[in-house]
């Protein structure tokens, strides 16, 4: 009896560590996700040459994590899919970085809810709720606010914008790789590296890359820590941590990311594109909320066997 109470004891200390553990990860990859903006500024590199040296140096920390864990690569249809939205979104992230605010292309990326409710009626089926519908408008407003200040003359660049917006897709895609089957995402991340590294390579070359010692210990802060250690607290985070949770303290990064490139490069959100910006951030965490209410009610109405 007394060795059972301690079995159950010592179950739940382990539990109560993993719940506690798994946000606390997911705290760290939003931080060190951030740097992206202020890093990718600092580096006086070509877009896609960063995108190449980062997704050498990451895709290295992810094989070094997943032989730590015992985690085979897995090569298929739906992991390949997932590696080219993968890759696209990280290559489509830095050249947008490079083009238009930091804040601008960070914002735009987080539309991607809208590109998800879409995406899944289109491919899936998948009728959108009023919710879906709500969200998907003001998330779109919001993103109107950040083309109307570049149409304009603004500080964000009209091409930076629109790279911007297709990585919110690409982002999207990101996000629906578990409706396929034989999806696994730390192999899908790992060949969004290898895709990132070919396509770039070409920019390592020339004067696309600058062989100074600052520029060369960025791209190594970029790749260890923004991009592979982010990474490896994700895959920690999202295994003890609930899909709101997650996807709420993910709401980290697009706030600090403008924050940290306004205080080292002086990069600021005003006007149109400061609104916008609240309206995004607000927009998704107002729709993670009442999207997890709405299926925690229909979960307790449904008919139980």
């Amino acid at each position: 009896m007394t060795d059972r109470k301690t079995a159950l004891h010592s179950s739940r200390d382990v539990s109560r560590k993993a719940l506690s553990s798994g946000p606390l990860c997911m705290v760290a990859a939003a931080l060190l996700f951030s740097l992206g903006g202020m890093l990718v500024k600092l580096v006086p590199w070509h877009p896609m040459a960063i995108s190449c040296a980062r997704s050498v140096i990451a895709g290295l920390v992810l094989l070094t994590y997943m032989k730590i864990r015992g985690h085979r690569i897995v090569v298929n249809r739906a992991v390949l899919l997932g590696g080219f939205a993968m890759g696209a979104t990280s290559t489509l992230y830095v050249v947008s970085t490079k083009l238009t605010t930091a804040a601008n292309a960070i914002l735009l990326q987080y539309t991607a809810p809208v590109f998800i409710i879409l995406l899944m009626w289109a491919i899936f089926r998948v009728k959108p709720t009023r919710l879906d519908v709500g969200a998907t408008v003001v998330l779109l407003c919001g993103a109107v606010l950040f083309f109307a200040d570049s149409l304009r003359g603004g500080a964000g660049s009209l091409a930076g914008n629109i790279t911007a917006l297709i990585s919110g897709v690409t982002w999207a895609l990101v996000f629906m790789m578990k409706q396929w089957d034989g999806a696994d995402n730390l192999s899908s991340v790992f060949f969004g590296c290898v895709f990132c590294a070919v396509t770039g390579l070409p920019w390592m070359f020339g004067d696309g890359a600058v062989w100074t010692l600052p520029a060369v210990g960025g791209i190594f802060a970029i790749g260890l820590v923004q991009f592979g250690a982010a990474y490896v607290f994700m895959a920690e985070g999202l295994e003890k941590t609930p899909p709101l949770t997650a996807s709420l303290i993910s709401m980290l990064e697009p706030v600090l990311n403008p924050i940290l490139v306004a205080l080292t490069v002086g990069e600021k959100l005003t006007g149109l594109p400061l609104l916008g910006a609240a309206v995004v951030v607000v927009g998704v965490a107002i729709y993670n909320l009442l999207k997890a209410r709405a299926e925690k009610n229909a979960a307790e109405e449904a008919p139980h066997g």
